[in-house]
């Protein structure tokens, strides 16, 4: 029996990072993916002989394709049960740096984004009267300068840790459970383009700010995080924060 038997999934950002090993978990505990990207063909690529998953490609920032992906989704596997807000971008320009166009941008990407997948799929959820979304916010969210002065980047996710809890509230009685995960210093795909290799040398970086060694996460334990909050392992759990950050906040 996997953890997620009997549920269909759809999971932005799928291509890469986190999106990537969430899907590949997901898959794993029984669940049917609708995985979607930007990325369409490093996504179909990666899943090309894969079962029970369907590849489409999503400009998250678009309703138009929010609400394809939605209605093919239902087409393919005849329910929604659960949504993962994964995508998203961070450009690391300060306060008096950043530009209007970079500002809108980065709300579009990680704010506007999870409202438009909410607003799209809970009305497939209402209609099965039960559901569990998750949203990925960040650290950024919460403490000072974990962005490295991404200032609209903060911004949106501290936009998205208050629609999270929004949604909570008004849909609870409805069965939907919206949730939200907050990585730290997790070793990804964006991190590589930095120059960063392992896990190790990143959290070299942040010794004196993350107690737990190595210092830094990977992919999975945010994937896992992702795993609980959709699973019915967490039925009684409504607009929560589940902070994966090796000890980085309790500073």
């Amino acid at each position: 029996m996997g953890r997620l038997d009997n549920k269909i999934a759809i999971i932005t950002g799928s291509a890469s990072g986190m999106g990537l090993a969430a899907t590949k978990l997901f898959l794993k505990e029984g669940a049917k993916v609708v995985a979607t990207d930007i990325a369409i063909a490093k996504l179909k690529e990666e899943f090309s002989n894969q079962k029970d998953i369907l590849t489409l490609e999503l400009d998250v920032t678009s309703e138009e394709q929010w609400k394809t992906v939605s209605e093919q989704a239902v087409q393919a596997f005849g329910k929604i049960d659960i949504l993962i807000n994964n995508a998203g971008v961070s450009v690391h320009k300060g306060l008096l740096e950043e530009d209007l166009e970079g500002w809108n941008k980065a709300i579009s990407l990680n704010l506007t984004s999870v409202w438009l997948g909410m607003k799209t799929v809970i009305p497939y959820m209402q209609q099965n009267n039960r559901g569990s979304i998750v949203n990925c916010v960040s650290l950024a969210a919460i403490v000072g300068g974990a962005d490295n002065g991404a200032v609209a980047y903060s911004a949106a996710k501290g936009g998205v840790r208050s629609l999270t809890k929004h949604a909570a509230i008004n849909f609870a009685k409805n069965h939907i459970r919206v949730n939200s995960v907050y990585p730290g210093a997790i070793l990804t795909g964006a991190a590589k383009k930095y120059g960063v290799t392992s896990q190790e040398q990143l959290g070299k970086a942040f010794t004196n700010k993350i107690p737990l060694p190595p210092h830094a996460g990977e992919e999975n334990d945010i994937a896992y995080a992702y795993l609980y909050l959709a699973s019915d392992e967490s039925k009684f759990v409504t607009g929560e924060e589940l902070i994966v950050d090796g000890g980085w906040s309790s500073h």
